[in-house]
């Protein structure tokens, strides 16, 4: 009997150490996820070292390398992003550009690591690949599903990038006080009408250079 005890207080102990253990791996990750995004966006890609990414984490830099292998691998955890935009099937097709201004405001206001990704995007080619990935991968799909022409979706979904990135850069990153100065109501009032246009009214009709 009291070795049945004994050995189920044994095995409660393994699993509470194996919690613990669990809860400061993870702790651990999101140390160094945290002071990986800091450093990629004050320094940019090229000059952040793992070495000044652990100081950060207040970590050993060999915790960096065993968790994410190497700083491309880290960087590519870092900037993970899920934009989770609006299904297009879910909103009035009349709304989207509304409905995808206002997402990306929350995102940017709420997100550090887009803000990180905008800075190294604009000076790193692993950067710009992420972020040219992020908009493939989850603003084309938009495009496709309320776009007029299926084959303009790439097009229309660069041009509704101009406007949300071009925000993201002068409002969060280069800070032109008038941009900080919009309340959120005001920007979605300006820029969601021509998100919305881009998106889904008729193409232009332009005469191409002979």
């Amino acid at each position: 009997m009291n070795g049945s005890n004994s050995s189920t207080e044994t095995g409660s102990g393994t699993g509470r150490r194996a919690d613990s253990s669990r809860r400061r791996s993870d702790d651990t990750r999101d140390a160094i996820l945290a002071a990986a995004r800091e450093r990629f966006a004050a320094d940019g890609y090229e000059r952040a070292t793992i070495r000044a990414i652990a100081k950060d984490a207040r970590i050993d830099p060999s915790m960096v390398m065993r968790y994410y292998g190497n700083k491309e691998g880290l960087f590519a955890a870092a900037v993970s992003v899920e934009l989770e935009l609006p299904e297009p099937g879910s909103l009035p097709r009349h709304d989207i550009g509304r409905a995808l201004v206002t997402r990306f405001l929350d995102l940017w206001e709420e997100n550090e690591v887009l803000t990180a990704l905008l800075r190294v995007g604009a000076t790193n080619q692993a950067g710009a690949e992420r972020m040219q990935g992020i908009f493939q991968e989850q603003v084309m799909p938009v495009a496709l599903r309320v776009c007029p022409d299926p084959e303009q979706a790439p097009a229309r979904a660069a041009l509704a990038a101009t406007q949300l990135l071009g925000l993201a850069l002068t409002r969060y990153v280069l800070r032109f006080p008038p941009t900080v100065a919009l309340a959120r109501e005001e920007i979605v009032a300006w820029l969601a009408p021509t998100v919305q246009r881009y998106l889904t009214a008729p193409a232009p009709e332009y005469a191409p250079s002979p």
